[in-house]
């Protein structure tokens, strides 16, 4: 069950370079260090070698296509989406009426924030295969990404009836609390899991959902109970770990988000976190790691590349200490992205450039969303007091 784990997975963003695509198929794979034993990677490895010598079967490239962006996924490489659209390329003028097709398109095409066109292939994938609940958890995934909970609701109640009653049970509660019914959202979501038989899949995406539901009510210590069952799931993961490193860090346990990421450098989320990390902890290799990251950083503003203002945001404000270049790329990331997220690091920056206009966005969502936090709360109180402009 793993479509709704990585559905709503995807909201954290990828703040990486832009996906490369080989030329042919022909072409090698990079072979990442100390990944060779793999089984994923093996996996697709073999697949690829049965395509160059069938690179007329349609099926096999479409579950290339899919290993290779759950690959993204799952460790935040963003060059396996490069290697998913290669693979896919082909079958654009012959699979009209494919719906695995329109389904990874859709997939590809959220993963480099063109919404609207990841919206319409999906609604293409699902109606050509009516009862597949996956096209209806991304296009939910990403209304929730744009901030549009009455249509993400909606694709909610239309796949309920087609998947595992958790699926559809998990989908509206995390509208639900995403929309001033948090505490009845995590009662439900929380009886849920107590009860459930399904897949690790699945119980790492309630798992980690309920930890940020319990942070929110303040229950830090349930909240951590729900990390740890997740990661004891034995999942690779960028977004369970990047939600768990935050918490670690919101606690004052950088050594601990040390620990938890070592051998996660090639993840850009995840090395915010390490240069973060090993800034509070007075790591030797804090400098190192913020010299990566600017570098990263730098080449994608060079391409045009805007898959990394969340994350380049944070970087700015909280290593680099230039609030004013935070805002501009928490403002400019804010029109494409209005998760909770996005809007804090849109908030901290205003705060910190003295222009809390520019959080307007942000507080117009928190109020007419109804999103329940603490932290939120607190840095609009903040932006609206006399002194913020000053």
């Amino acid at each position: 069950m793993k479509i709704f784990a990585l559905a709503l997975l995807m909201g954290l963003g990828v703040a990486c370079a832009a996906p490369y695509t080989p030329t042919s198929d022909a072409e090698v794979v990079e072979r990442l260090p100390g990944r060779a034993s793999d089984p994923a990677i093996r996996r697709v490895d073999s697949l690829r070698k049965q395509l160059a010598a069938r690179p007329e079967d349609s099926i096999l490239r479409l579950e290339i296509a899919r290993r290779y962006f759950d690959l993204a996924m799952a460790q935040g490489d963003p060059r396996y989406v490069g290697y998913a659209s290669s693979a896919l390329a082909p079958l654009a003028q012959s699979a009209a009426g494919n719906a695995g097709y329109w389904l990874l398109r859709g997939l590809i095409e959220q993963y480099t924030h063109q919404f609207d066109a990841a919206l319409a292939s999906l609604a293409k994938s699902a109606a050509l295969d009516s009862r597949s609940p996956e096209p209806l958890s991304w296009r939910a995934a990403i209304f929730m990404v744009q901030a549009q909970y009455a249509a993400a609701l909606a694709e909610c109640e239309r796949l309920a009836p087609l998947a595992d009653p958790l699926l559809g049970a998990g989908c509206s509660a995390y509208v639900r609390a995403a929309t001033g019914q948090l505490q009845p959202a995590f009662e439900t979501l929380a009886s849920t899991v107590r009860s459930a038989k399904t897949s690790p899949e699945m119980l790492l995406w309630l798992n980690t959902r309920l930890a940020e539901m319990a942070m929110r009510l303040q229950r830090n210590d349930l909240a951590e109970d729900y990390f740890k069952n997740a990661l004891k799931l034995g999942i690779t993961d960028q977004f369970l770990l990047g939600a768990y490193a935050d918490f670690l860090m919101a606690r004052q346990r950088p050594a601990e988000v040390l620990t938890l990421l070592t051998g996660w450098e090639r993840s850009d989320i995840l090395l915010l976190r390490l240069a973060l990390a090993g800034r509070a902890a007075k790591d030797t290799r804090a400098a190192d790691w913020s010299a990566q990251l600017r570098e990263r950083f730098q080449a994608a503003a060079l391409r045009g590349d805007r898959l990394h203002e969340q994350e380049g945001a944070r970087f700015e404000l909280d290593i680099e200490n230039q609030p004013a270049r935070a805002l501009d790329l928490a403002t400019r990331n804010y029109q494409d992205q209005k998760e909770p997220r996005d809007a804090e690091i849109l908030m901290r920056a205003a705060l910190a450039a003295k222009q809390p206009r520019a959080a307007v966005p942000a507080l117009d969502w928190l109020r007419t969303s109804k999103y329940e936090d603490p932290a939120l709360k607190a840095l609009a109180d903040k932006l609206s007091t006399p002194g913020a402009a000053r």
